[in-house]
């Protein structure tokens, strides 16, 4: 007797608003589509779209990481406007947000999420000769 295999329905969900968490860092740029209740979309980063080494650091790789992530992003969950929060010092910061813009959704804010040492901890001893 064969038992019958069930066979999984995608169900496409229509989010309308998410948001976008880029991550610049000086070696490789982070993206993370998520709904507004925070729930995961679809992710990827510059190593993820094939670059390696210095190249994923580079403002290209981001740009072609974060289309590679909203189109994802756009065609399984339906997302078509976003709050965009960027964090970090790295190259691929502008680009990536020049990549957002050029992707076609509706950018309802802007947000820089960078965070800021207040004083940070305490500095070393005096070294003594």
């Amino acid at each position: 007797m064969k038992t019958k295999s069930k066979v999984k329905k995608v169900v496409k969900k229509e989010i309308g608003l998410g948001k976008i968490y880029i991550s610049a860092s000086f070696n490789n740029t982070l993206v993370t589509v998520t709904s507004a209740k925070g729930d995961t979309l679809a992710w990827g980063s510059s190593g993820a779209s094939g670059f390696k080494g210095t190249r994923r650091a580079t403002p290209y790789a981001a740009t072609t990481a974060v289309e590679k992530v909203l189109g994802k992003a756009k065609s399984e969950s339906g997302v078509d406007e976003v709050e965009v929060y960027i964090k970090g010092p790295g190259p691929g910061r502008d680009a990536a947000l020049r990549a957002v813009k050029a992707t076609g959704v509706k950018i309802a804010l802007i947000a820089d999420i960078t965070p800021v040492p207040h004083n940070g901890p305490r500095p070393k001893k005096k070294r003594r000769v």
